[in-house]
């Protein structure tokens, strides 16, 4: 079977590598899943006269963007109770109505939802974290999307598991029928230290050595966590938690609003990831997560969208652009969070956070194709000085024109190709009108 060959040619190509800057008219050359060269036009054109050849113009072509952190199939729940404080939000809405309503086919539909949104909006991996993990994964290969998808559990019953070790089975059952899936990771996921007993968060930690999975958990996300566990255990969250043994280089920790000196040096100490969730933590209002620090401590930040119930939006775009703005904001300092550093947290540092850096992150030889162009022909992106800061202050999703994700395209001219819109859309109504009607 003969290899297909595709060259992209645009105007522009970021590839993020270290060290790496703006490319003027090269070209991307694609050769089954993997990234075969990178070249200037006349080059690839001359190297490659049999290949297929997609001329993107004035466009920027980008590695695919990683949401370091969502709950997919909330999707379905987008809009349902806005403008509230976190622990009202969640207790005396969300939770309510997991537990009437979420089931496999809930939880599928949702994250069909949820993947369509994020490859519209050049995102080719979702790190997920949500229950039915099956359904989640049969929503990324039906999609087309990479994912991270998580063994999630939380210490009270649902209607997915009743106790911890029902959770733990469950997931490992799911993991043991997609292991073999390439374009799936899995995560060993705790919810919370407020939703975790410390038997499970060390049942939960040896899971993730015997597995080797990085391990995905909400921390520090508000006061009232860190002031609640100082009444409970004595210590803030991240104290038990390091005495528990989970903090490490597996560990990519969600929010993390509220960090004292001692805990940002314990986090770059222990090379602890941080998922920065800057649009769920304004809209929630939990804080700022102190990025500047941790960047000065020299912690891995990376960012996540966080569910559509609390964003409402699954657009890495905007979590880029308000990374930086809200860093410069909250510390006067107009140089910290570069653009640069902004697409880094979406891109390589992601890649690293997951453990896949050697595959994702980048486009660079050898690597696998998730490829993004951005086109920035529109009128409200213009002129084009610096397409690095243009594609942070200026670009949105709805510049992404086209998706591939290992070498395989997946949206094209703003279609998605791998699943019928329309159908899907007719799902999700029928499934939110019986909601409503039970409101």
């Amino acid at each position: 079977m003969t290899t297909k060959t595709t060259i992209l040619k645009a105007r522009w190509l970021l590839s993020m590598a270290p060290g790496s800057g703006v490319l003027n008219d090269h070209a991307l050359v694609i050769s089954g899943e993997r990234i075969a060269a990178i070249l200037p036009w006349d080059q690839a054109e001359a190297q490659y006269p049999d290949a297929e050849r997609v001329e993107l113009g004035q466009h920027v072509l980008i590695p695919g963007l990683i949401n370091g952190h969502t709950h997919s199939a909330m999707s379905l729940l987008r809009g349902v109770a806005d403008d509230v404080p976190l622990m009202d939000w969640l207790q005396n809405h969300i939770w309510p109505l997991e537990k009437k309503w979420v089931s496999d086919d809930w939880t599928y539909q949702g994250s069909m939802l949820s993947a369509a949104e994020a490859l519209r909006g050049g995102v080719t991996y979702l790190n997920d974290m949500y229950f039915f993990p099956a359904a989640m994964a049969r929503a990324a290969l039906d999609s087309g999307i990479r994912a991270g998808v998580s063994i999630n559990v939380i210490d009270f019953p649902t209607g997915y598991a009743a106790n911890a070790a029902e959770y733990i089975a469950n997931g490992l059952a799911a993991y043991e029928q997609f292991k073999g899936e390439a374009s799936l990771d899995w995560t060993s996921a705790p919810h919370a230290p407020y939703t975790v007993s410390d038997e499970t968060f060390v049942a939960l930690r040896e899971l993730s050595e015997k597995y080797d999975m990085q391990m995905h958990c909400h921390i520090h996300e508000t006061q009232f966590e860190v002031d609640s566990s100082v009444q409970q255990h004595g210590m803030r969250p991240l104290e038990r938690l390091n005495k528990l043994g989970v903090l490490n280089e597996k560990m990519m920790a969600v929010h993390m609003v509220h960090l004292n000196e001692a805990e940002i040096a314990m986090l770059a100490a222990q090379k602890v990831h941080l998922v920065h969730n800057p649009n769920s933590n304004m809209k929630l209002a939990s804080g700022v997560c102190p990025v500047t620090a941790l960047e000065a401590a020299g912690v891995n930040v990376i960012l996540g969208t966080d569910g559509a119930a609390s964003n409402n939006r699954q657009d890495m775009f905007g979590e880029i652009r308000a990374a930086a703005l809200l860093a410069k904001g909250s510390t006067c300092n107009s140089t910290t969070v570069s653009a640069r550093t902004a697409l880094e947290m979406a891109t390589i540092r992601a890649a690293k956070a997951m453990g896949r850096a050697a595959d994702l992150g980048s486009l660079e030889v050898g690597k696998l194709a998730d490829v993004v162009a951005v086109s920035l022909d529109a009128l409200e992106c213009r002129p084009v000085y610096n397409p690095e800061a243009q594609l942070v202050y200026v670009a949105g999703r709805e510049h992404v024109s086209d998706v591939w994700v290992g070498g395989r395209q997946v949206l094209k001219g703003r279609v998605l190709t791998t699943l019928d819109q329309t159908a899907l859309l007719d799902r999700i109504e029928h499934i939110v009108g019986q909601m409503k009607a039970g409101l």
